[in-house]
């Protein structure tokens, strides 16, 4: 995927996608029943089926981090806190949107996404777990629904322009809204303000339970309140879709009064240490590359022996292709901080680019030692012994790959490769079907489950497997 530069983000292309979610959402949330609106009310299942289809039409939408690193950093650290919700209602996904604005939301069905610009405002990971646990509140309170709940009765195409003035904000929400019923009526579809002060208490519990400091929701409110004097229009999206921000600074602190700290655990203690690596990452591939280029240069002015400024920095010159340049700066990265596993499996993959995958191999074992489930470097281990045609190594990578869920793609892609070398031409062929069939070429995934199962003498359990791929079914 391309990274966003923030010089190719326009106003009008903003507008543009925050037209799009708002279509999105209300044509999922509002789907014409034959009783009419009032039968709109939605049941817990109903929400999760909207969810799925709503965080599968965002993904298609905006550009989502796809990292590694990311992607498990963000959904480890949220199914920790999820872990102190009383009820959960739905399985919770994170997502981190590769833009550089000021906002988060919560979908329906407990799909939580965040702007990767949010991320890189933070100082300290305990901002980005209250603003995590405060999105699980509207979640648990079901306030989605309640917003649709109330306004069942306005017509659907009022609805869609109110929904996405309410995700854009500002002057550029008036100039959407121009020509529906304004002002009123996004208030409605707005979290209230006793919206937000419930949140914020179910997100003081989560964070005061999950050994978090529950002010940083406070240090993040009072920066986005700071950075709207930069300006005209300088207000933080997040301040525009979650109203009340000094009130809720002002509650927040009331509850700090009583707040006991408590002692680091090895979790909060592990996310701590590797936040910085995630910023770092995430100003990488989300800014311009001379302006990333621009900003790590400087924190190694200030400090030469920074881990993370050599580790961002390594990564825009691996993306511009300077490998020899990235091992140089990623190799001073991992010797600042050797525990760190996005700074090892990036080396590891800058190695593999240079073509030198007997290094890349030693330094993804390096990784795996720290943590043996490591899905990046299982994946990136699993292509260096493809690339040096040590196919039976690499299966057997990417069959161990094949049942740790959720899967990428490409495994079951390679796996089709390593077999076809491999002159398995039945595995092969079921291997690329069920690539296929992940990536909605139907015709094409049944042209190779059809093929696999015509080879003579084909293993009973195989075409079991093939058979349930077909009809939909796991084959794993």
């Amino acid at each position: 995927m391309k990274p966003l530069e923030l010089s190719e983000t326009p106003l009008k292309r903003r507008l543009f996608r925050s037209i799009v979610a708002g279509v999105i959402a209300c044509a999922l949330f509002f789907h014409v029943h034959p009783g009419g609106w009032a039968a709109l009310a939605l049941s817990l299942e109903e929400e999760r089926i909207a969810g799925e289809q709503f965080a599968a039409s965002i993904r298609k939408q905006f550009d989502l981090v796809e990292d590694d690193f990311a992607v498990a950093y963000i959904n480890d650290i949220g199914h920790y806190l999820v872990q102190y919700l009383e009820i959960q209602h739905f399985p919770f996904r994170f997502y981190v949107i590769n833009d550089e604005i000021l906002n988060a939301f919560a979908g329906p069905g407990g799909h939580i996404f965040i702007f990767s610009g949010l991320v890189m405002d933070m100082d300290r990971v305990d901002e980005l777990a209250a603003v995590l646990c405060h999105e699980m509140g509207h979640v648990a309170a079901r306030h989605i629904s309640a917003r649709i709940e109330q306004n069942k009765m306005i017509a659907l195409a009022t609805l869609l322009g109110m929904l996405a003035g309410a995700l854009v904000g500002g002057k550029a929400a008036g100039a959407i809204m121009t020509g529906s019923m304004a002002a009123g009526i996004q208030k409605q579809l707005n979290y209230s303000r006793n919206d937000e002060r419930q949140a914020d208490q179910l997100g003081f519990k989560y964070m005061e339970a999950s050994g978090f400091d529950p002010g940083g929701m406070v240090d993040l409110l009072q920066r986005l309140e700071r950075a709207q004097y930069a300006g005209p229009d300088a207000v933080p999206s997040y301040l525009l879709t979650h109203p009340g921000g000094s009130e809720r600074i002002a509650n927040t602190q009331v509850m700090l009064s009583e707040y006991v700290p408590r002692p680091e655990s090895p979790e909060t203690e592990r996310y701590r240490k590797l936040f910085p690596f995630l910023k770092a990452l995430l100003r990488a591939i989300s800014m311009a590359p001379q302006d990333a280029e621009r900003l790590f240069e400087r924190d190694l002015e200030k400090n030469p022996q920074s881990a993370t400024a050599h580790f961002g920095l390594g990564l825009v010159l691996k993306e511009r292709s300077e490998y020899a340049r990235a091992v140089e700066h990623l190799e001073k990265a991992s010797a600042g901080a050797p525990g760190a596993l996005p700074v090892l499996r990036h080396l590891g993959e800058a190695y593999q680019l240079q073509g030198q995958d007997r290094k890349a191999i030693r330094v993804f074992e390096r990784a795996l030692r720290i943590d043996g489930l490591d899905k990046g470097a299982l994946f990136l281990l699993a292509l260096s012994h493809q690339s040096l045609e040590e196919y039976g190594e690499a299966i057997e990578i990417y069959e161990r790959l094949a049942v740790m869920a959720p899967v990428r793609n490409d495994v079951f892609y390679n796996l089709g490769l390593c077999y076809g070398r491999q002159n398995k031409l039945a595995l092969a062929h079921y291997y690329f079907g069920l690539y296929f069939k992940n990536l909605g070429e139907l015709e094409k995934a049944r042209f190779h489950f059809q093929t696999a199962d015509s080879f003579p003498g084909n293993d009973p359990v195989l075409s079991s497997r093939i058979q349930r791929a077909m009809k939909g079914r796991s084959s794993q």
